[in-house]
């Protein structure tokens, strides 16, 4: 019996009146997604000297093509992280000399974030290992079962 299994027994004991598959449900997402990177991204990232949120911050920068620059609001958008959290992950990566911020020029007043050379060097030697890892993890399944949750996650999320 998974966690959310007990946790879903336990409601139905003390509240028979809610209904169980949701609490299953989201408690495995969420319990999957803690694991995978409490047990297998933060041991890869941490030899690299990163954190999972700022791994989430360069990879975007190094996705984007040539000159590798993006501007905050770009960043945030598709870091899926919150504006809150992005100036302390920015903070550090430029003190770690990954990313520095540029004036836009565009907009004298606005700035945008480049990805450097080691930051690029740093993102091109972790993201094999990364897909790598992430294709062992989902390996329990097999291809079409692969294919048919990331079609059910994906609807799940554009629902949301």
């Amino acid at each position: 019996m998974d966690r959310a299994e007990a946790a879903a027994k336990q409601w139905a004991r003390e509240r028979p009146d809610l209904p169980l598959l949701p609490i299953e449900m989201v408690g495995r997402l969420l319990d999957a997604a803690a694991r995978v990177i409490r047990d297998h991204m933060n041991p890869l990232l941490s030899e690299a000297g990163l954190s999972v949120g700022e791994f989430d911050v360069l990879t975007p920068l190094r996705r984007s093509g040539e000159p590798y620059m993006l501007s905050p609001t770009q960043l945030y958008e598709q870091a899926m992280i919150s504006s809150a959290g992005m100036t302390n992950r920015l903070d550090r990566l430029e003190r770690a000399g990954l990313i520095e911020r540029r004036p836009d020029p565009k907009d004298r007043r606005g700035k945008q974030i480049a990805l450097t050379t080691g930051g690029k060097r740093a993102i091109d030697g972790l993201i094999g290992p990364m897909v790598a890892l992430e294709e062992q993890l989902i390996s329990v399944l097999t291809p079409a079962e692969q294919e048919t949750l990331n079609a059910l996650l994906k609807k799940l999320l554009t629902g949301l």
